[in-house]
């Protein structure tokens, strides 16, 4: 008789104690939803290019060329080494060195002769920075990408300053016009010492240093 009474209190205490013991337990960590990289640091989406209304577009941006209602005139394009895109009935067509929104004129009227009344719309999706070489005598002779203007001085100095033999005063600007290949001369020392502005660099101008 006392044998079943111990048991039946065991029974009871172990159910008493269970729940407490449920109740007050750590609680399992719940799932977090995360997005972002592994570093825990949560990532965006690559931002489109700004709409600048003096942006001039150049080699190696992606456009979205948008014809209002033509799916088939609408393309997803990238201009060329050339500077050039590829549109259907269109054809070739110099883009680079155009704003947006004067590439935007030139195709409408290109497709004037096609398409009544086009609407067209040019959204740069990707810029790429312009580019500026810097060759010859130099620490680090290549390309320069260009965020805004600069300047040849401003071009030597990230291209790393002059080697030992390097000919300050016969320094040469080449530079791709309408016309062929222009050469500007520059004086390092004049440069330094001139009190006017300072000669600016254009996209695709190549710096030699002899």
């Amino acid at each position: 008789m006392h044998t079943r009474t111990g048991i039946a209190l065991l029974v009871l205490t172990a159910l008493a104690i269970g729940p407490a013991a449920a109740q007050t337990g750590s609680p399992s960590p719940e799932p977090v939803a995360t997005t972002g990289s592994a570093s825990g640091v949560p990532t965006r989406p690559s931002a489109a290019a700004a709409q600048s209304p003096d942006y001039r577009l150049g080699p190696g941006d992606k456009l979205r060329v948008e014809v209002y209602k033509d799916a088939q005139l609408s393309q997803s394009l990238q201009i060329r080494p050339d500077g050039k895109i590829t549109l259907p009935l269109v054809g070739d067509l110099q883009a680079s060195g155009s704003t947006p929104l004067e590439l935007r004129d030139r195709l409408t009227e290109a497709l004037r002769e096609y398409v009544t009344n086009p609407v067209v719309t040019v959204i740069v999706v990707e810029a790429v920075p312009p580019l500026v070489y810097v060759i010859g005598e130099v620490g680090n002779a290549g390309s320069i990408p260009m965020h805004g203007p600069m300047s040849v001085l401003q071009a030597l100095a990230m291209a790393g300053g002059f080697r030992d033999f390097a000919n300050t005063k016969k320094i040469q600007i080449l530079r791709r016009t309408s016309r062929g290949q222009q050469r500007i001369a520059f004086n390092y020392k004049e440069a330094l010492a001139a009190t006017g502005p300072p000669m600016m660099l254009q996209p695709g101008d190549t710096v030699v240093v002899p």
